[in-house]
């Protein structure tokens, strides 16, 4: 698991056919972590890949659970980023069962203003689960509105 100071990361997984499938964003001041491997202490399915220079503090799982163990505050802690984490998939799996593509990509720039400037399109298309022609699509039939 980590806390990034400053950056951003992208994580994404290799699909069958060989092509980059984007899961997610992470920047500063949020924290990265394949959970479910983090916590089986298994090896994690996905990549990260740094989008720009970035600053990362580590937490080994031994060191967490040692903090749980001493510190009462650090098990609350553990908890609260739980739960943002099963958040965060939930909204995602969710926003493929419930949404369009315009909609995912409508709720991403209304969530992450300051991200649309810094990930690439191929990348954002591949996050919102569309090709890159219809996120331009999209684009400028909301740039007409």
């Amino acid at each position: 698991m980590g806390f990034i100071c400053s950056g951003l990361i992208r994580r994404f997984y290799i699909n069958e056919k060989g092509n980059q499938i984007t899961t997610g964003f992470t920047k500063e001041n949020e924290y990265i972590t394949d959970y479910p491997a983090f916590i089986r202490q298994r090896a994690s399915k996905y990549y990260l890949q740094c989008l720009e220079p970035t600053t990362i503090v580590n937490f080994p799982y031994s060191i967490i659970q040692e903090c749980y163990a001493k510190f009462r505050n650090s098990e609350m802690q553990g908890r609260l980023i739980a739960e943002n984490v099963l958040t965060i998939l939930n909204d995602r799996v969710e926003s493929f069962l419930f949404n369009t593509a315009e909609e995912r990509y409508l709720k991403f720039i209304s969530e992450n203003p300051n991200l649309i400037q810094r990930v690439s399109l191929t990348h954002l298309a591949s996050f919102l689960g569309i090709e890159r022609q219809s996120l331009s699509r999209i684009r400028s039939k909301l740039a007409k509105n």
